[in-house]
C-alpha cells in the first residue's frame, strides 16, 4: 500500500493565489504569522490575509474554498462570527490531505479598513503573494501612544488583581481544588505574564502566550514555567504566594521611562513587506 501524499504549504498558497489574483475585487494576498518572523517549521499553520472590496468577503471565501477543494477535501471549516462592522472576516480550514497542524487561517480585510495588521514592528514584515493595489506596511508605531496604553492597561490589571487576587486563597481554604486552580491560572498567572511582557517586550504585551519562548529571557521563562505546573493543593498554595510576590514586584517596576527605553530596544526595523515571486 502506497503512503498517502501529504500537501505542502507552497501547494496550498499557490492554489489560493491562483484563485484570487484574477478577481478584480481582490487587491492583495499576503502571508503572515510564523513566516514573518522566520519561524516556519513542520508544525506551522498557514496565515493568509486578503485585501478585498468591502462587500466581497463571501465571494472571496467561495473562491478560496474552491481552490482548497481542488487539492483536498475540507475536513473542518471553522468560521469566526464577527459582527458585520468588523474590519475583517475570518475562517479556519483543515484539509484531509494535509497535516492537521497546517490548517489555513484566512482573514479577509475590508479594502477601506485602516488596520490590516501590517505594522512590521508588531506583526513582522508581511510576505505578499501578489499586491495589485500597492498595499503597504503601516507607518512606525507611535511609541508614546503605545506606552500610554500600557500604563493604562497596567493600572487596570493592578486594580483587577487587587480585587480578585484573593480568589485562589478563598477556594483553597474551601478545599475547592478546581476553582482554586482555575483562578490561579486566570487571575494570577495570566496577569503576571502580561506584566512580564510589558517589561521585556512591550510591543507584544497583549499577545498572551504567543511568542513567549522567543521574546522573554530564558531565565524568566523557566521561572514562570515552574509556577505554571502544580502538583497538588499544597503546591498550589506555595506557588500562589511566590507568584503574588513576583507580580507585586513587577507592578512596582512599571514606569513610563523604562517602558520607553524597552520600546526602543525591542522595536523591529521598519521594512516594507516584500512581494513573493511566483511561477504562474
Amino acid at each position: 500500500m502506497r503512503n498517502k501524499r501529504v500537501l505542502d504549504r507552497n501547494e496550498v498558497l499557490e492554489a489560493i493565489a491562483r484563485a484570487l489574483e484574477p478577481l478584480e475585487f481582490v487587491h492583495a494576498l499576503w502571508e503572515a504569522g510564523a513566516v514573518s518572523w522566520g519561524r516556519i517549521d513542520r508544525w506551522s499553520d498557514i496565515d493568509v490575509n486578503v485585501d478585498a472590496d468591502d462587500d466581497k468577503a463571501p465571494e472571496v471565501f467561495e473562491a478560496v474554498e474552491r481552490a482548497l477543494t481542488s487539492l483536498s477535501r475540507i475536513e473542518i471549516k471553522f468560521p469566526i462570527p464577527y459582527p458585520p462592522s468588523h474590519n475583517y472576516s475570518q475562517a479556519f480550514y483543515r484539509l484531509a490531505d494535509a497535516s492537521p497542524f497546517m490548517f489555513i487561517d484566512l482573514a479577509i480585510f475590508r479594502h477601506s479598513a485602516e488596520d490590516k495588521f501590517l505594522e512590521p514592528e508588531i506583526h513582522g514584515p508581511a510576505v505578499f503573494l501578489f499586491n495589485k493595489s500597492s498595499v503597504k506596511a503601516a507607518g512606525p508605531v507611535d511609541r508614546d501612544a503605545h506606552v500610554s496604553r500600557i500604563i493604562e492597561r497596567a493600572e487596570r490589571l493592578r486594580l483587577r488583581y487587587g480585587m480578585f487576587g484573593c480568589f485562589v486563597d478563598k477556594e483553597t481554604r474551601r478545599g475547592n481544588s478546581i476553582e482554586a486552580l482555575g483562578n490561579y491560572q486566570r487571575v494570577v498567572l495570566d496577569t503576571l505574564l502580561e506584566v512580564l511582557r510589558m517589561r521585556y517586550f512591550p510591543l507584544h504585551y497583549s499577545f498572551a502566550t504567543r511568542y513567549v519562548h522567543y521574546e522573554l529571557p530564558p531565565k524568566v521563562v523557566r521561572r514562570f514555567e515552574k509556577l505554571s505546573f502544580v502538583a497538588d493543593m499544597d503546591d498550589l498554595r506555595r506557588k500562589n504566594r511566590t507568584a503574588d510576590r513576583w507580580l507585586q514586584a513587577e507592578f512596582a517596576a512599571i514606569d513610563r521611562r523604562s517602558l520607553t527605553q524597552r520600546m526602543t530596544t525591542t522595536c523591529a526595523p521598519l521594512v516594507s513587506p516584500p512581494a513573493v515571486k511566483r511561477q504562474k
